[in-house]
């Protein structure tokens, strides 16, 4: 630990010249670099908060760890209602996800803090948690020295963890096993996922396969009258067929683009629906299909009195994408045609749309897998051939149904992780 925070300092030191200029550049950083070196919005003191009640700490890193937390949250709550629910996540979108999906669930949300020993010490002794509970893998050695120091049992739930993962952890063993030792209890999606933490010095007797609290997301209710008032708000016409592409990154609109050229000269009422997974990067992202001639607005743009016909609407904002998935033929999931690790293909399969992913889903290995197997997905292993994949879906109704109808099965018959983790919880508390 010594070691860690002297490199920490002279990396922070000598890095500052580069770094300082770069997060004062970036509106996210900027937004919330006090938060995290713990000088403002911190969580009100057990003394001031006046409830005299016990603390769960429960930390989500950002958007797609907070969304998998939220029923593992009002589960810990209805388990434990003389308790307190604090939240943390480390990223603003994180942070704005858990304030929409959280509002009322916790007693206080906050920003995880930057692992340097004096923003730890001081948010730890503003939360004074008697119990943290990690969803998946953020992991800080300062933050675990913390709550080894204090006796605070730390549970880490979700714990699925990549095989490059495994093998970066291993290379700093020297580190990342004292890291490990703080941990109580770690609950894991799959066997393989356990296989993985017991090969890092973990003892199997602190590990437990809970499976995957992915499963347990609500999923939305979503009638026709609700999808064809989201068509008009989309100005979509009825008639026409829509693909949504969802948490794409740099790189995959491109192959979108491409796709979406082709697909366009069969179908000339076909629609794209582009969801990139930052925000942020909208305007870039339209300006991508713009360039092709393609008709492309932002949905802000389109709110602010757009009447053009649209070919592609890029969504520029969070929250929307669960139910935009909805109206689709066939969801696209990002992160998956270029080489970032996938992402939650749950969210198109919950309400039976089929589902589509290029060869890079390592972060859901096992869950595609799962759909696959149960003829709710297919994998594109060439990401230029995904216009051919889907032109063959656009083209068969009932094998659009049937995989539909698979890909929601599976969600339903996999579901019941969040009992067991929150019972994982239980047990280490009162134990």
């Amino acid at each position: 630990m010594i070691l860690y925070n002297i490199v920490l300092g002279l990396g922070a030191f000598c890095g500052l010249p580069l770094v300082l200029p770069l997060a004062l550049c970036s509106g996210k950083r900027r937004a919330t670099a006090l938060e995290r070196l713990g000088l403002r919005g911190l969580p009100p003191t057990p003394e001031k908060s006046g409830s005299g009640r016990r603390r769960i700490w429960i930390h989500a890193l950002s958007v797609g760890e907070v969304t998998s937390a939220v029923p593992l949250a009002m589960g810990l709550r209805n388990r434990f209602p003389d308790h307190d629910i604090f939240f943390s996540a480390s990223t603003r979108t994180g942070f704005l996800t858990a304030r929409r999906l959280l509002d009322g669930i916790v007693q206080a949300l906050f920003f995880f803090p930057y692992d340097l020993p004096f923003s730890v010490s001081r948010l730890v002794r503003r939360v004074s948690p008697d119990v943290m509970v990690i969803v998946e893998t953020d992991l800080w050695p300062n933050f675990l020295e913390q709550m080894h120091r204090r006796a605070v049992p730390v549970f880490l739930v979700n714990a699925r963890i990549s095989s490059r993962s495994c093998a970066g952890y291993r290379r700093l063993s020297f580190l990342t096993r004292p890291m490990f030792r703080a941990l109580t209890k770690i609950g894991v999606p799959s066997a393989e996922d356990g296989l993985r933490w017991t090969a890092l010095g973990v003892s199997p007797e602190r590990i437990i396969r809970t499976g995957n609290i992915k499963f347990d997301q609500p999923i939305p209710d979503i009638p026709e009258t609700e999808r064809q008032r989201m068509r008009r708000a989309l100005k979509i016409a009825p008639e026409r067929r829509i693909v949504v592409a969802g948490s794409t990154h740099d790189g995959e609109e491109q192959v979108l683009k491409t796709a979406f050229l082709r697909l366009k000269a069969v179908y000339p009422d076909l629609c794209l629906i582009s969801a990139p997974r930052d925000p942020d990067r909208a305007g870039r992202v339209r300006r991508i299909f713009a360039s092709a001639g393609i008709e492309t607005e932002t949905l802000s743009q389109l709110e602010n009195g757009g009447d053009k016909r649209l070919d592609v609407v890029v969504i520029d904002r969070i929250g929307l994408l669960k139910r935009l998935y909805a109206l689709a033929e066939a969801a696209v999931v990002g992160g998956s045609l270029v080489n970032r690790g996938g992402h939650n293909p749950l969210e198109p399969a919950a309400v039976g749309v089929p589902v589509l992913f290029g060869p890079y889903m390592s972060d859901f290995r096992e869950i595609a897998d799962l759909l696959i197997a149960g003829g709710g997905a297919l994998e594109i292993p060439d990401p230029m051939r995904l216009a051919e994949v889907l032109q063959a879906l656009l083209e068969d109704r009932t094998r659009r149904a049937d995989m539909g109808q698979a890909a929601r099965e599976t969600v339903l018959v996999n579901r019941g992780a969040v009992d067991r983790t929150a019972a994982l919880i239980t047990e280490g508390i009162t134990a």
